[in-house]
Parts: C-alpha cells; sequence; structure tokens
C-alpha cells in the first residue's frame, strides 16, 4: 500500500491535538476538521489545514458521517483517524471509509461489528478458552428473564446494555425490588445513547480492579504491551490510570497478557486496541470486552515503552510490520495518568463549562501533558469535560506518585471548575499510596468537600509565602534608598509582582 500522506483526524481535542504531532514527526499532513464552537479549538491552530463540518451539536458536525467523508473526499485525505470516542468504533463509518476509497486507521469493520456487541464479545473469548463472568449466554427479553438469572446466579447482578460502552447504560441490582426501575432506565438509556435497546446481565463483583491490556497487531502477529489497572472511577468513568498494575505479580501478568492475545487472535484482530478485565479479591480475572480503538489512557503504555501507538497504528494502515517486530520492548519503570476535567467534584462530579482564564502546565522530569486548552479557549458546552491528561513517569510506583503530587502542585488551571484538588487528594491517599484499589474506592473513601491539598502542597504554599516576604523585605533594603528602589528595574520587579499573584 502507498504512504498514508493526507491524513484526517475525525476528531477534537486534546486527541486531536496528540495525532497532529504523531503525524508532523512523520512527514504527514495533518487535516483537522471543526465544529463552529471548535473554530479557535487547538487541534485547528496547530494543524496543516483545517475544515469546518458544522454547527456545534456533535450529531450536526463531529457525528454526522456524510459531512465528514464529504470533506474528506474533497480535500483529498488519504486515512481518517478516528481518535476515540465519536467514530472510533462504529462499524458502518469504518465501513463507509472504505467504499469510498479512505484508508480508515483502526481495525476492519468485521472486526469492529464482531467485538462491539459485547454479547458477541463474550462468545469470541469463551471460544478462545478465555474466561468471563457468569452472565446471561444472550440479551434478556423480560423483567421475568432477570428474575430467573437471579435465581440461578444470585445478586447483586450488573444489568447491561449490549451495545453500551463509557460508563453507560449500566445498573446494578441487588434484589428483586430494584428491578423495575433499573429495567426502564436502562433500556432507555441504552436505545437514547446506542440506538439499540438490548441488555444482558452478568454477575456484580463487588469490589473488582479493572485492569485492560494494551495490545498492537499487524497480518502477522499480536502484541502484548503491559497491563494498565483503571479502578479509580466515578459513575463508571476513569479518573486515573496507572501501568504496571500494583496487583499483578509476574506469574499473572504473563496469564493476562496471554488471554488478552487469544482473544484478539480469535477475531483476527490487527491495529491498536485494548481488552479489558476485571479482578477479583482471589486475583482472578474475567473478560469483560475489547476496546477496538486507541484508549484515552495509552500515554501510559507509551511513557514505560517508548513506543509511539498512533506511530504503529499508522505503520500496520499501511500493512507494514509493527516496528519492533516479534520482541516487544521490556516495559521500563512506572507511569500515572490524571484525567484533568472540567467538572466540580464537590457537586458530585458536575460537568463545568466556561473561559480558560489561566493555565500553566506542569514541567520537570519524567512530566507529559496532552492538553486541547490554552489561556482565552471557552470550554464549550457540546462535548466530553476532558482538558487535558497530566502524565508521569517514575523508575518505581512510589516515585511515579510523589511525582505526579509534585505536577498537580504546579499546575495552574483558572476559570471553569476542575478536579486538580481531588487528584491531589488521590494521590495523597493512603489507601492509593498501598495500592489498595478498587471500582468502589471512590464510595470508599471520598466525601465532597475533602479534596483539599495535602502536606505537600500545603508545605509548598507556607515556602511561598516565606519566600514572598524575604523579597519584599530585600526590596526595602538593597539600594539605600528611602523610596524602596532597588538595583533591579522597575520592570523586572512588575514582572516579578505579576508572577506571584
Amino acid at each position: 500500500m502507498p504512504r498514508l500522506q493526507r491524513v484526517l483526524i475525525a476528531n477534537r481535542g486534546e486527541i486531536a491535538v496528540r495525532i497532529i504531532r504523531t503525524l508532523r514527526e512523520t512527514g504527514r499532513t495533518s487535516l483537522a476538521i471543526f465544529s463552529e464552537p471548535d473554530r479557535t479549538a487547538l487541534h485547528v491552530l496547530m494543524a496543516d489545514e483545517a475544515y469546518p463540518v458544522g454547527p456545534g451539536p456533535s450529531r450536526e458536525s463531529y457525528l454526522n458521517p456524510e459531512r465528514v467523508l464529504q470533506v474528506a473526499k474533497r480535500v483529498r485525505a488519504d486515512a481518517i483517524h478516528p481518535g476515540y470516542g465519536f467514530f472510533a468504533e462504529n462499524e458502518a463509518f469504518a465501513r463507509a471509509c472504505g467504499k469510498a476509497g479512505i484508508v480508515f486507521i483502526g481495525p476492519s469493520p468485521e472486526t469492529i461489528a464482531a467485538l462491539g456487541d459485547k454479547l458477541a464479545a463474550r462468545k469470541a473469548a469463551l471460544a478462545a478458552g478465555v474466561p468471563v463472568v457468569p452472565g446471561s449466554e444472550g440479551p434478556v427479553g423480560s423483567r421475568d428473564e432477570v428474575r430467573r438469572l437471579a435465581r440461578e446466579i444470585g445478586y447483586p447482578l450488573m444489568l447491561k446494555a449490549v451495545a453500551g460502552g463509557g460508563g453507560k447504560g449500566m445498573r446494578v441490582l441487588r434484589s428483586d425490588a430494584e428491578l423495575d426501575a433499573a429495567w426502564d432506565l436502562t433500556r432507555g438509556e441504552a436505545k437514547a445513547a446506542f440506538g439499540d435497546e438490548r441488555m444482558f446481565v452478568e454477575r456484580y463483583i463487588e469490589r473488582p480492579r479493572h485492569v485492560e491490556a494494551q495490545i498492537l497487531a499487524d497480518a502477522r502477529r499480536v502484541a502484548f504491551l503491559g497491563e494498565r489497572e483503571c479502578s479509580v472511577q466515578r459513575r463508571h468513568q476513569k479518573l486515573l490510570e496507572e501501568t504496571p498494575s500494583p496487583a499483578f505479580d509476574a506469574k499473572t501478568r504473563a496469564a493476562f497478557g496471554e488471554a488478552a492475545c487469544r482473544v484478539a487472535r480469535q477475531v483476527r484482530y490487527h491495529s491498536a486496541g485494548t481488552v479489558e478485565f476485571i479482578l477479583d479479591e482471589q486475583q482472578r480475572f474475567y473478560f469483560l470486552e475489547v476496546n477496538t480503538r486507541l484508549q484515552v489512557e495509552h500515554p501510559v503504555t507509551e511513557m514505560v515503552t517508548g513506543l509511539d501507538l498512533v506511530a504503529e497504528q499508522l505503520r500496520v494502515a499501511e500493512d507494514l510490520e509493527l516496528s519492533f517486530g516479534d520482541m516487544p520492548p521490556e516495559p521500563r519503570g512506572w507511569s500515572m495518568e490524571a484525567r484533568i476535567i472540567a467538572e466540580d467534584p464537590a457537586r458530585n462530579f458536575l460537568p463545568s463549562v466556561g473561559v480558560i482564564e489561566r493555565v500553566q502546565f506542569p514541567q520537570g522530569p519524567g512530566v507529559r501533558n496532552d492538553s486541547g486548552i490554552y489561556r482565552g479557549y471557552e470550554v464549550p458546552v457540546f462535548y466530553d469535560s476532558l482538558l487535558a491528561k497530566l502524565v508521569v513517569w517514575g523508575a518505581d510506583r512510589e516515585q511515579a506518585r510523589r511525582r505526579l503530587v509534585r505536577a498537580l502542585d504546579e499546575f495552574v488551571l483558572e476559570g471553569p471548575h476542575h478536579n486538580l484538588a481531588f487528584h491531589t487528594w488521590l494521590a495523597l491517599h493512603p489507601a492509593f499510596a498501598a495500592g489498595e484499589l478498587s471500582t468502589r474506592f471512590l464510595e470508599d473513601h471520598w466525601r465532597p468537600g475533602e479534596s483539599k491539598p495535602g502536606p505537600e502542597a500545603a508545605n509548598a504554599a507556607l515556602l511561598a509565602a516565606a519566600l514572598h516576604e524575604r523579597a519584599v523585605r530585600e526590596r526595602v533594603q538593597i539600594g539605600g534608598r528611602e523610596d524602596g528602589a532597588t538595583s533591579a528595574s522597575a520592570w523586572k520587579w512588575a514582572g516579578r509582582e505579576r508572577g506571584r499573584r
């Protein structure tokens, strides 16, 4: 296949910026699309070319397949990278790209279809000899069928949308009394979000860990690039991820990686993907689903492997082999990612919007910032509230954790409500420091109003105040003039004063 030179990014925000950077490094032309509210978004400003695709609502712009493909054909795009969300797991869109003669950077439409249906994915895992959570073999057709399964499996149960994802279309059932309301709510949510009201049930494991396997596959091989711990969540959506998992030893990791690769081989997977599992308190893992795309948390894997997963996706899309052949790089060290989100943790993580009045990203050893914001940018109401991803690396988990605390303390963000202080609370919590995690971590430990800076942040504030006081004294004493002037210029002092505010 010829080299893919002109790549359209069917996405926005930080993931579009991240893809643009790889395209630029590999000598390709980046083609951005934007809705009207995103006209001055960072991905638009950074791309080589940018084209309007419609008004603010995503259904009329980013999620309108006809408009996106019209733009792609008009600007002579060789390929489309969907990022994550939007069209990343849309079998119909991937198929439409092929019909238009445009390469879809991701798995084949057939693979997306096979794994997008959670029941079909369960069957593929069972065929590959991978354990799944006990549950219904097919969609449940009535409340009575759920009650019958509850007698066989036992409460609690998880009622799940067949086409679900992103934490939507899921309800925990603890008794028959909760069934009627949960049935109506989950079915309605599934139909609204996915256009598919089918549901199934699984046994609900009370305090599992959510651990996923990063895989890369070309035409010849499937490679396991390590696991990611994603247990810290709110409303089934991840807040902080890390690799490796503090729960794994070498034996568990080997079995886990082999199980993930068996599932991928079963469906002839290619490109980047994530095989998700839950781990119970007895260290038994069960298959959940496959995300047929790049994950939000992929940077932690890049930090410990040194790979560029977007560059690997491009190689596979061009029918080339993975850059490392049969020998995946051995992960080195530890990495954590904090999702910086426009939301108010003290008000049940209520989303927030507004203008970014000030932003200063942390820097220093082992720190990476993936972001789509800048000072003066207005966070729109139409899209996901993820602002940035703060990623750190350390030689071991404790160094990575401490580096995360330090970086959070350096991070300045003013404007909408955000969760920076929440992440500081989390990183300093004794249970998190000990690696004692589960998907119920917030239910067990979080109390609104507790997201206050911890000891490190408090000490830093005291030090800053002391330095400021000393500077004021020196300003009066140096130079010997009664008006307090010094040998430093007035411009320099003005800059220093402004920086302290």
